[in-house]
């Protein structure tokens, strides 16, 4: 009782904090998606009814959510961390949707959460089953941190706190850049985007790219920030970020303006059919990676937190087994391994730590939600 009474205190003071009514309406006057005072998805969202809810957290029941113990992270290799930044486009998972990208010699960071909670709270929320694959005083010089939207789970404030100084350029859709400047990051490290605006960092080209998510970290603030998917193009290689998601036929447009992609990294986890609108089944992140052209997709978004009602291994099984069957191109690294868009899909690392059958768990969980 007490942890919920300090929730809803938080809340409360996010509530309080952020403009309502007339003060918002026209913050962003002009924004594409941005009406009454709020971000709105260019497709309408459902939301499961209170019941459904319920019942599919009923139906979860003995369902391993989380692996039986922490899993270990790979050692991130000796080049990422002490040489020059790679002119190729490379990538290390650092867990769930944080990954440090290498291209045309810049390191650009994604939705950094180095704490060990996606929570308001240092005690209470969900809390990482595995541990970041470098910590703060591990990470190499940064050119730029990337932020797909403000959710617990994506935008911490301890890490950006402590990632402050260390940045020189921090992109964000548009509110989210508002919200670190209020955090004391000094407004000119701070660029905010509106979909399809684009900005230059060295020979690299930034585009925020159409999602359909929603955004708030409080009461009051719902839809007050923008959520976005993120291109990075280089001298001679792409990529696209996903961000959270779910399918919207925006993705054939990314696809039409900045495809192909030499490397996709999609959302892909923390999915239920009863938020069916906002968060992506594996099918359709397998679709969405074609959808932007992408040649070699890498999942992201699951093996850390348990955020959802489905085995923790069960993302990395279902699109495994998709990917073999529509013939798509998969790496699937542990967090610490560095892949390049030619990179082996490499072994199911994951099952090593299960002794029951992943793809049982995968299949009863389909058969009850």
């Amino acid at each position: 009782m007490g942890v919920v009474v300090l929730l809803l205190g938080a809340m409360a003071l996010a509530w309080l904090a952020w403009p309502a009514g007339k003060r918002a309406k026209h913050l962003y006057a002009g924004a594409l998606r941005w009406r009454d005072g709020r971000f709105h998805n260019v497709a309408s969202t459902r939301k499961g009814a209170l019941g459904d809810v319920f019942r599919a957290y009923r139906q979860a029941r003995g369902l391993r959510r989380k692996p039986r113990e922490a899993l270990p992270v790979a050692p991130v290799q000796r080049e990422v961390l002490d040489g020059p930044a790679s002119q190729r486009l490379r990538v290390t998972w650092l867990g769930h949707s944080t990954a440090l990208i290498e291209l045309d010699g810049l390191r650009v960071l994604t939705d950094p959460v180095l704490s060990q909670r996606a929570s308001p709270f240092t005690f209470a929320g969900p809390r990482r089953f595995t541990p970041p694959a470098l910590g703060m005083e591990q990470l190499p010089a940064l050119d730029a941190v990337v932020l797909s939207h403000d959710h617990f789970d994506h935008l911490d404030r301890s890490t950006i706190l402590a990632l402050a100084t260390r940045v020189p350029r921090f992109y964000a859709p548009l509110g989210v850049g508002r919200r670190l400047v209020d955090w004391g990051i000094a407004a000119e490290r701070v660029v905010e985007l509106d979909w399809w605006q684009e900005t230059r960092l060295g020979s690299l080209t930034l585009a925020a790219t159409p999602a359909q998510h929603f955004s708030g970290r409080g009461l009051r603030d719902g839809n007050r920030t923008l959520w976005a998917s993120w291109v990075i193009v280089g001298r001679d290689e792409r990529l696209f970020f996903s961000g959270d998601t779910g399918m919207h036929a925006g993705f054939a447009e990314i696809g039409e303006r900045y495809g192909p992609f030499d490397l996709t990294l999609i959302e892909c986890g923390a999915y239920n059919e009863t938020w069916p609108d906002v968060h992506m089944q594996p099918e359709q992140s397998l679709a969405a990676h074609q959808m932007v052209r992408g040649m070699t997709m890498m999942p992201v978004h699951w093996g850390t937190f348990d955020l959802a009602l489905h085995r923790w291994d069960e993302p990395a099984e279902r699109i495994r087994a998709l990917a073999a069957t529509h013939g798509v191109r998969l790496v699937q690294p542990r967090p610490g391994e560095t892949v390049a868009p030619d990179s082996p899909l490499g072994a199911p690392w994951w099952r090593h730590y299960e002794s029951e059958s992943v793809v049982q768990g995968a299949m009863l969980s389909k058969e009850r939600a």
